[in-house]
């Protein structure tokens, strides 16, 4: 076992405790055991590894697409469905399998540095995408993505698609590799692409064997407007399909009406909110506060980083609580410690992860170290102070270390198990093909 300390240890647990003086122990396991003050900790008689600075779990992304990274900056200035449509379609039809590995191994290098541990992913290649988590480190729910578009019957049928998944989860488990690193959902890409038929079979294959059905849900008007004038809405939609039961992530979940958010509720829907992708596709802002009073489980993600553009979950969670002020008018809408729990604490609940995004006894030693030497930090002995400071001014560039289930993988700001600047070269070999 090893114990580490530093000055704060922010476990993002109930209550929001900030412990001064305090001790993480991680287990052999790479579970936590101890953690807590210094001054009430077990008898410790091994190794003991000093931090300076703040020790925080593992950010979880909630929405994200990561090997997009190729394609940043294609399209930048298009509404939703222009920009998936007619740009990021036909750049993705180009993608290979070695593409995709590359491309998410340099993302997964990316989100590490900010601190994030955790990425729910929508894509496709799966073995890939796997392959590129494994190298890195980090930790992946892995949802391949599934539609019937024009141009994508090259990755096969929707029913393929779908097989595929059942047939990995029947073979592996719904989680799986080291230190339960994996986990496969179903990733529906949304109702404009997939008939009412699809929507329904995938998620009777999700919820049969208790996985997570992640789909985008009502992110534009624009994409919104045929459903509502047929169904009364997308959420509706998927309601008469019984495709809200089980474990159900709505990605971006914009255009909600009063209805939508109670059935939301009643369902037990969780949102991953993107706010920084969709202002940047003029999708909307998403009703966050009545969300969370209404007890929907609400994430935050990046969306993918062509869209985002960037994988960095601190600046998602700066756009989550100013547009949730602006929106509500009202300068408490979202707090910094709010959304430092959408970030962490909360984006595990949304994905059904109790074993993720607290420091606590039995979960996953997922941490981040983060230096609190920066001037952002006017009095980082202030409680109220520091979390401030945290979320407003420091972020992801305060980030020194991270580790996932106990191992070390971001050192100094450097990815430790892969090379930082080859994931570079690979991924801009790849955008010279494609631009």
């Amino acid at each position: 076992m090893i114990r580490y300390s530093a000055p704060v240890v922010l476990t993002c647990g109930d209550g929001f405790p900030i412990v001064r003086d305090g001790v993480v122990d991680v287990l052999p396991s790479g579970r936590l055991g101890y953690v807590g003050a210094a001054a009430t900790a077990p008898r410790h008689e091994g190794p003991v590894q000093i931090l300076s600075g703040l020790l925080m779990p593992g950010m979880v992304n909630t929405h994200c697409h990561t090997p997009m990274a190729p394609l940043r900056g294609l399209g930048g200035d298009l509404p939703l469905l222009s920009w998936l449509q007619d740009v990021m379609w036909p750049a993705e039809a180009q993608l290979t399998a070695e593409d995709v590995r590359a491309a998410m191994t340099a993302g997964a290098v990316e989100l590490l540095r900010t601190g994030c541990t955790t990425s729910v992913e929508m894509y496709f290649f799966t073995d890939a995408v796997l392959s590129a988590v494994d190298a890195v480190g980090s930790r992946v729910v892995l949802t391949p993505g599934i539609l019937a578009a024009p141009g994508w019957d090259r990755l096969g049928s929707w029913e393929e698609l779908r097989d595929d998944v059942s047939a990995r989860i029947d073979a592996d488990g719904r989680v799986f590799g080291e230190h339960d690193r994996f986990e496969l959902g179903y990733g529906p890409h949304s109702a404009y692409t997939l008939s009412p038929a699809a929507l329904e079979s995938i998620a009777a294959e999700a919820q049969a064997r208790g996985a997570l059905m992640h789909v985008h849900v009502a992110e534009s008007a624009q994409e919104d407007t045929a459903v509502r004038a047929s169904h009364g809405s997308v959420p509706a939609l998927l309601d008469s399909l019984g495709a809200l039961s089980g474990r159900v992530l709505a990605a971006h979940s914009v255009q909600l009406s009063a209805e939508d958010l109670a059935l939301y509720a009643a369902r037990g829907v969780a949102v991953a909110h993107c706010p920084g992708s969709n202002a940047k596709l003029a999708a909307g802002v998403a009703p966050v506060r009545s969300l969370r009073a209404a007890g929907v489980r609400v994430g935050l993600g990046t969306d993918g980083p062509a869209s985002g553009d960037d994988l960095d979950l601190w600046h998602q969670a700066r756009l989550a609580a100013l547009f949730a002020r602006i929106r509500e008018d009202d300068a408490a809408a979202l707090t910094a410690a709010d959304v430092l729990l959408m970030a962490t604490r909360d984006g595990a609940a949304a994905i059904d992860r109790p074993d993720l995004g607290v420091l606590e006894e039995g979960r996953w030693a997922d941490m981040v170290h983060v230096d609190l030497e920066d001037q952002a930090f006017v009095d980082p002995s202030d409680d109220a102070q520091l979390i401030s400071n945290l979320v407003w001014a420091g972020g992801s560039r305060l980030v020194q270390d991270v580790w996932v289930a106990g191992r070390l993988v971001v050192e100094d700001g450097e990815p430790v198990l892969v090379d930082a600047a080859r994931t570079r070269a690979d991924l801009r070999d790849i955008a010279a093909r494609l631009h």
